[in-house]
């Protein structure tokens, strides 16, 4: 009842590249060997930036309340 013998794991490998093939499990492991060193890289080298973005607005003279839209009309 314990842990699964090596019998038990070969088994399930081999349903799992017949399922997915082995072209698609490389694609899977390169991709998430890719995302892993993007992540790395992107902890060692994050720091918090110095002040968030600031909403652009088209109208500078436009009223708090005013929405700047492009009415359509039905035909």
């Amino acid at each position: 009842m314990g842990s699964f013998s090596i019998w038990h794991w070969l088994i399930v490998l081999l349903i799992v590249v017949l399922v997915f093939g082995t072209k698609k499990l490389k694609n899977i492991g390169s991709d998430l060997g890719g995302a892993v060193k993007g992540f790395k890289d992107g902890v060692r080298d994050g720091s918090a930036p110095a002040e968030p973005p600031q909403q652009v607005t088209a109208n500078k003279n436009a009223d708090a309340n005013t929405v700047d839209v492009e009415a359509k009309q039905k035909s």
